[in-house]
């Protein structure tokens, strides 16, 4: 039977355990999958044919993910239907090819879920990626066309935040434009992301994304944060008024995926998620040293409690 010393060590163990905070590369994938916004065509295929057709774009569109952040395609109809489908899916650009993966897999049962399933056009934003597809012929939008906003409801207050908050977005187009479509970066507690779709230009990205960024301004004013999706790109900004969660002394640093540079990723077929893939396996190791450090230090203290205990039951007459 244990002791009541072994008991003590132990629960203490489980409680480090079980009260240790998540890993920053834990939070960095939390939410991949949760939905954002859909839009969906009012119209759906009329024959089974064209149905398939669309089956056949997903398989091929899920197939690309494990290698790219960034794949479109059209898949051309058959002798039974001459519908043609064009579609394209989109991955976070701090994302490794796992996590892109698996995203991107949840996008064609999501779409079937929340839209008509032979619909003739839809679109899915998830938490790491979108999909989006549309017949041939479908009315097309500019890219600057605003899809979708959300504003925070908690407000900043106090002095500062405006000048914070201008000097963190305009971090954005002048990222993007080095990180090949993708950044994410912040200043003091401002922390923001900008992607555009894999096959916009680098001129064109910029300016969708200072689209996006006026739109975020004159919207979400002094919301402590604030997403806006555009046809062809979206930002988002956060601010921690409190302090970053985890972070030492409120420094700039990764949070949620967030780097505090320019990220480079390639949106035709990079993505391999190497810089993520460091950070989480020096998480890993450190978390493991932190712990291999605190056995050690209660196996020592147990030794000293355990000659303690013999001095005081054998020698305290």
């Amino acid at each position: 039977m244990a002791s009541p010393a072994n008991h003590f060590f132990l629960l203490l163990l489980l409680h480090f355990i079980r009260h240790s905070p998540p890993s920053s590369a834990a939070a960095a994938t939390s939410g991949l999958t949760n939905l954002i916004y859909k839009g969906c065509a009012n119209q759906n295929f009329q024959d089974t044919a064209s149905s398939e057709n669309l089956k056949s774009l997903y398989t091929s569109l899920v197939s690309q993910s494990s290698t790219k952040i960034f794949y479109k395609t059209t898949s051309a109809g058959n002798g039974q239907s001459t519908t043609s489908i064009t579609g394209l899916y989109q991955c976070r650009g701090d994302l490794s090819n796992t996590d892109c993966n698996t995203c991107v897999k949840k996008l064609p049962e999501t779409i079937g879920k929340v839209c008509n399933r032979d619909a003739i056009a839809a679109r899915v934003q998830l938490g790491g990626c979108y999909m989006r597809y549309e017949v041939l012929g479908f009315p097309q939008v500019p890219a600057t066309e605003l899809l979708y906003k959300n504003c925070g409801s908690r407000r900043a207050s106090g002095s500062g935040f405006d000048e914070r908050l201008a000097a963190g977005l305009s971090l954005i187009p002048k990222g993007v434009g080095n990180g090949k479509g993708y950044y994410a970066g912040g200043y003091q507690s401002v922390y923001v992301l900008g992607l555009c779709e894999g096959d916009l230009g680098g001129g064109e990205c910029v300016n969708c994304v200072k689209s996006a960024v006026a739109i975020g301004k004159s919207e979400c004013q002094t919301s402590i944060s604030g997403h806006v999706y555009l046809q062809q790109c979206y930002i988002s900004y956060t601010y921690y008024p409190d302090g970053v969660p985890g972070a030492d002394g409120g420094g700039i640093g990764g949070v949620g995926g967030v780097e505090t540079a320019a990220t480079e990723t390639d949106g035709g077929g990079g993505g391999d998620g190497k810089n993520n893939t460091e950070k989480t396996v020096a998480i890993v190791f450190g978390g493991l040293a932190g712990l291999g450090l605190l056995v050690a230090f209660l196996l020592v203290l147990k030794s000293a409690f355990r000659k303690k205990k013999e001095h005081y039951s054998y020698g305290g007459y």
